[in-house]
């Protein structure tokens, strides 16, 4: 008699439980691990799309400079299985980086948002469809460790800044070291606003950083984006890996070491 192991395609568990069967007769599987969030899947696809795999190189592709229809033909999937896999991200993008609320306590961010004394804003130039409708990415990093703090999209008005002001008020910031754009000086009080690259440049140096692995973030290019969502969805998923170490697959969370 033969038995084959039957494991979790995410985390390897061997907590797996029958669930039915497909309309072709193909055994389905549930899984009861904790650290995933319980859902059915088979042991072999007939689709090439759905392979665990796959949707991880989906991910690793859309920040690689890699469009939708460029994912797809080197996938052999269809091209509305990246964008269904992009959009299922969505929920799960913070505009606050939670993980650093959430492995500090209210105490230990104040000491050590005292120690950095300031933090880095910029804003990012960006479209959506024309280079009418613009789509500014405005971030801000800690001074001190250069993690990003909080980030917002919008247009490069006040409304903006005072969404990324709202986001940034649980971490205490003390000083803001900004190019001096207008809404700074009306938001921001004098004594606590430094102008100037020379107090700014780890933020500086991440729009090189972001245009390189983000085709849709280059100036000069055909490779845009055509929907608001999408364009969020992909740069959120860039912050979250490149500034915050957090990789989002098929809607679990993983860490890892950012280069």
């Amino acid at each position: 008699m033969i038995v084959i192991a039957v494991r979790c395609p995410y985390c390897q568990s061997d907590q797996i439980v029958q669930r039915g069967k497909t309309r072709r007769g193909t055994q389905r599987y549930l899984y009861h691990n904790t650290a995933c969030s319980p859902q059915s899947f088979l042991r072999e696809y007939r689709y090439h799309g759905r392979l665990p795999a796959v949707k991880r190189q989906i991910i690793a592709r859309s920040l690689h400079a890699s469009g939708v229809r460029d994912t797809a033909r080197v996938l052999h999937i269809s091209p509305d299985t990246v964008l269904r896999e992009l959009r299922q991200k969505a929920a799960a993008l913070a505009s606050v980086n939670t993980a650093l609320l959430r492995t500090m306590d209210s105490d230990e961010i104040l000491v050590d948002m005292q120690q950095a004394g300031a933090a880095e804003m910029d804003e990012m130039w960006g479209f959506v469809g024309t280079k009418g409708n613009q789509r500014w990415l405005w971030h801000a990093i800690d001074h001190h460790t250069g993690a990003v703090l909080a980030y917002v999209f919008g247009r490069r008005k006040d409304e903006a800044f005072l969404q990324r002001k709202a986001l940034l008020e649980p971490f205490g910031i003390t000083r803001s070291c900004t190019d001096g754009w207008g809404a700074y000086d009306r938001h921001v009080e004098a004594e606590q606003h430094t102008v100037g690259k020379a107090h700014a440049q780890n933020i500086a140096r991440q729009p090189l950083t972001v245009r390189m692995r983000i085709t849709r973030f280059v100036r000069k290019t055909i490779c845009f984006s055509q929907s608001i969502q999408l364009h969020d969805i992909v740069i959120g998923l860039c912050v979250h890996r490149s500034a915050c170490g957090l990789l989002l697959y098929s809607g679990h969370l993983h860490l890892e070491n950012t280069p």
